[in-house]
């Protein structure tokens, strides 16, 4: 398990090791085919900003050379806000005082409709974590439901029992996201103070019952903004490692989520509560270009957290997947589009604005998975997906 690999190393140590590195720690990292997490720790360290062109240009070939000129288009869609957690950072946290909403199956399909009238095709489903009204059985009934009309679904959930996963691959799951939110033990306590999420080694082990359970895609992250960004992201480093040696027929991605304002307070009485800000764009291409020199196979994913002028940007330095035309909350696309959102968008550009941008970087945007759709064929009655839901 991951958390024997975790106990052998010491946050502070590794935060110290981290700044310690040097100019010639960077120029030896740079100069290997084949780099070592110790490699990782000097490319992520204050001392490696001075080499960020070198970084990208580096990182864009391995990109390029692994995953051709394509980007991968996908969209969340929020099934509901209902939590049982308090969370620091979250508007759904337990203690935030807003009406909660699960979607039924008539308003999915609405949803679905929207999605598929964008283009979509890959679509990741999100709720809080509340096992009473969005447990397994939801979201089985759910997955079956939209199987017939995605050839990819991710999930981003509550962490669940390895039984519980392969419930879920059987009925059409393809890919889960679980962010660890932070690696230092003691101060996760803090941001999770109530219910389940507050397990940090349970937490810690879902990519391992995901291993197990035999999933196609596991999505690592931790959330930036909490803690030590760069001690965080080697953890991560450190993670992925691991995994990829344990369980070699899965797939890794990463994400990259920074801290966005947050909407608090009663329903009829609204702030929002913003983070301070931990990372610069700068120190966010460190740390994607970073990864890309590390690890040549990961994906690496950038949702709509980032403005539209930084995914511009972005495009070309490693990233392999991007959402658009992003809701974060339940209903967002046709049911309740006024409703509270899990966090603030930043890019609201349209699917086809950005896939437009896309192709104007000479990049081409892929809406399907097709590797994964050649592994096996949708379960309708004439072997094709079906039409968009009429609703």
């Amino acid at each position: 398990m991951f958390s024997q690999v975790f106990t052998q190393h010491n946050w502070d140590v590794v935060k110290y090791n981290i700044y310690a590195k040097t100019a010639a720690d960077v120029e030896r990292a740079l100069s290997k085919e084949k780099r070592t997490l110790e490699d990782f720790q000097a490319l992520i360290s204050p001392a490696a900003l001075p080499y960020l062109e070198q970084m990208a240009q580096l990182s864009q070939a391995l990109t390029q050379k692994r995953f051709g000129k394509t980007i991968q288009m996908y969209v969340p869609l929020y099934l509901s806000n209902e939590c049982q957690n308090i969370c620091t950072y979250c508007a759904f946290s337990l203690d935030n005082k807003i009406r909660r909403r699960t979607l039924s199956d008539v308003e999915i399909l609405q949803e679905v409709a929207v999605l598929k009238g964008m283009g979509y095709d890959h679509v990741l489903l999100v709720t809080g974590e509340a096992n009473h009204t969005v447990g397994v059985s939801y979201l089985k009934k759910a997955i079956e439901l939209i199987r017939p009309y995605f050839s990819h679904i991710s999930m981003e959930v509550q962490p669940l029992d390895q039984e519980e996963y392969e419930t879920l691959i059987e009925a059409g799951l393809n890919t889960v996201l679980v962010y660890q939110e932070t690696y230092h033990q003691q101060n996760y306590k803090i941001h999770h103070p109530k219910g389940n999420k507050s397990n940090f080694y349970y937490r810690l082990a879902t990519p391992d019952r995901l291993g197990k359970a035999g999933i196609h895609k596991v999505g690592l992250g931790v959330l930036i903004g909490l803690e030590d960004w760069r001690t965080d992201c080697f953890y991560t480093a450190l993670h992925l490692n691991y995994l990829e040696k344990r369980y070699w027929q899965t797939k890794y991605s990463i994400s990259f989520p920074r801290l966005r304002p947050i909407e608090v307070g009663t329903t009829d009485d609204t702030s929002l509560r913003s983070f301070a800000s931990y990372m610069t764009d700068r120190e966010l291409v460190q740390l994607i270009c970073a990864y890309r020199l590390f690890n040549e196979e990961v994906e690496l994913s950038i949702s709509t957290r980032e403005s539209e002028r930084f995914r511009n940007h972005v495009i070309k330095l490693g990233i392999t997947s991007i959402s658009a035309g992003s809701r974060t909350n339940p209903g967002g696309y046709a049911v309740a589009p006024q409703s509270l959102e899990q966090f603030e968008i930043s890019d609201d550009r349209t699917p086809q604005e950005v896939a437009l941008m896309i192709r104007q970087q000479g990049y081409e945007p892929v809406w399907k998975d097709w590797d994964h759709a050649l592994e096996f064929t949708l379960p309708t009655s004439n072997n094709k997906r079906k039409a968009v839901p009429e609703v």
